[in-house]
């Protein structure tokens, strides 16, 4: 083989080689000092590399692709305007519900938890309901009626259990009651006053005295004649009819506790009659009711029963004979 022609194969491998190795380590070398910028602290997404030209070489920034950032659903959007629609729309509804309820004492829109009343709403219909009980069962204190000067006296009933059950049996008075009446009463009076019991010993408790006392002052004011005030236990309305018939006053007024409710134990009422006597009818009757601090105040409802008063004399007639005489 010729020598000389090895040789220059060999000397071409080499300069080849070397030739390789230098472009190479000047890749890398660039490579080293390519710059490579990011644009996001927290880059989102799938990123390219996009390269661009610059002034000192070749610059790599990273770009998403596309964003795995949620927008908002229109549905989502839809969700929420109406739950703040319905929210509202709650609140709206329990202020009316709220001024419903500022109207009256009575038990509306209390709510319910599942097929029940709810606890506060139980536990308040417990304790009105107790309460009715012990105005029914209930005594006056005695110390009230001889504060306001009353004879005490009875009607036939023997206890509260009779009085239930007896109603004909309040509506007399018992004949050492009729004996003391005949003894220590006015006869003939222009107005007698009578108070009693009746269904709600509390009435009396917490309202007699207010009415009693605006009352016979504002007859005194009148220049009407009244006669001697007395309380009757377990009495019932009708009793004016045999005070009417013994004592044969022009007006009697009875004042009586009226049948306990959920909302109030302590109504009292006032029934007024011209000339009662035995067989009186309903119609003949007139009645001032609701008296308690809920109600018409006590104070205010003695005045007004003056009025009452004062038209009954007039026109000579109560119930529905005043209405017709008043035309």
């Amino acid at each position: 083989m010729n020598e000389q022609l090895v040789e220059q194969i060999t000397k071409m491998v080499i300069e080849k080689l070397q030739t390789t190795k230098t472009t190479s380590t000047s890749q890398i070398k660039n490579n080293d000092e390519m710059p490579v910028k990011l644009f996001q602290n927290a880059p989102i997404g799938n990123l390219v590399v996009e390269k661009e030209a610059a002034k000192t070489g070749t610059d790599v920034k990273f770009v998403p692709t596309a964003s795995n950032h949620k927008q908002p659903k229109i549905e989502n959007v839809t969700k929420k305007v109406a739950s703040e629609e319905l929210t509202k729309s709650r609140a709206k509804k329990e202020a009316v519900l709220e001024g419903l309820r500022k109207q009256t004492p009575a038990r509306i829109v209390v709510g319910r938890a599942g097929t029940r009343a709810k606890t506060d709403t139980w536990l308040k219909f417990r304790f009105d309901h107790a309460a009715a009980v012990d105005a029914v069962y209930g005594e006056v204190p005695s110390e009230l009626l001889e504060r306001l000067g009353f004879i005490q006296l009875h009607s036939k009933v023997v206890d509260k259990e009779e009085y239930i059950r007896r109603p004909d049996l309040g509506r007399r008075l018992s004949d050492q009651s009729i004996a003391t009446i005949k003894e220590k009463c006015k006869r003939s009076a222009t107005v007698q006053i009578v108070a009693s019991n009746g269904l709600s010993a509390k009435a009396i408790e917490e309202n007699m005295e207010d009415v009693y006392l605006s009352f016979e002052q504002s007859l005194k004011n009148a220049g009407i004649e009244t006669g001697t005030t007395f309380y009757v236990e377990n009495g019932r309305v009708a009793l004016m009819d045999e005070i009417g018939e013994i004592l044969q006053p022009d007006i009697v007024v009875i004042l009586i506790g009226e049948r306990p409710g959920l909302v109030s134990a302590e109504s009292l009422s006032a029934y007024i009659c011209y000339k009662p006597h035995l067989g009186t009818i309903e119609a003949d009757r007139m009645v001032v009711s609701n008296i308690h601090k809920g109600g018409i105040p006590p104070v205010e409802a003695g005045a007004y029963l003056a009025t009452v008063i004062q038209k009954i004399l007039k026109y000579e007639a109560s119930g529905v004979s005043l209405v017709k005489k008043e035309g």
